[in-house]
């Protein structure tokens, strides 16, 4: 099965509507999506990018035509779990290391549902480090382990790593997504990803 590839930062909201829509291609399809922690504040350093709240700053009409597509997003995939995060924008480099240990600790799956819906669901300052212990104890995940991993050089190393193999495969933000080679950015690109996973069969 050719691979598939999303490339993700908790901090992106748009990454985070990514994620409730992927199951349902995987379900469709068969495919299966790995996830690949990346650092977005990483990725917008090594490729001279900026976040959207930055680069649409003093723009007049698009950013009003911006939300209208995320509401055009939402309706289309009838999501209702989700809510703009007040705290906005958050320093995901902890929570972003902890989908790196999870992975290690074997609960990587619930730990990225979790820490979703703490950032956009029932959104939560996340950068806060008491707020994402009761967080992650609120989610029955062992915050003790999860956070000594987090502070070890080889979860620190491997993020790094990610973010930089991603960027040198054309990553420029997030949502960002693989099939094989191919690359593509946005939430509204999730179409043409299962025509490409379709068309590799």
């Amino acid at each position: 099965m050719i691979p598939v590839e999303f490339h993700f930062d908790f901090g992106s909201p748009n990454a985070y509507l990514a994620h409730l829509v992927i199951p349902e291609i995987e379900q469709r399809d068969g495919a299966k999506f790995d996830y690949v922690p990346v650092l977005l504040g990483g990725v917008f350093k090594l490729t001279n990018n900026r976040s959207p709240a930055e680069s649409l700053a003093g723009i007049k009409n698009k950013p009003e035509y911006e939300r209208r597509e995320t509401e055009r997003f939402i309706k289309r995939h009838a999501i209702t779990a989700y809510r703009r995060n007040p705290f906005f924008p958050v320093n995901t480099l902890t929570i972003m290391r902890g989908a790196v240990a999870a992975r290690k600790l074997d609960v990587f799956e619930r730990y990225v549902d979790e820490v979703y819906r703490h950032m956009w669901a029932e959104p939560k300052k996340m950068d806060d480090t008491d707020v994402l212990r009761a967080a992650l104890t609120e989610s029955k995940l062992d915050v003790e382990a999860l956070l000594e991993l987090v502070q070890t050089t080889e979860v620190k190393d491997e993020l790094r790593i990610n973010t930089e193999r991603s960027v040198a495969c054309g990553t420029f933000g997030s949502p960002t997504f693989f099939v094989g080679d191919e690359i593509f950015f946005g939430k509204d690109r999730l179409r043409d990803v299962e025509e490409a996973i379709l068309a590799r069969r």
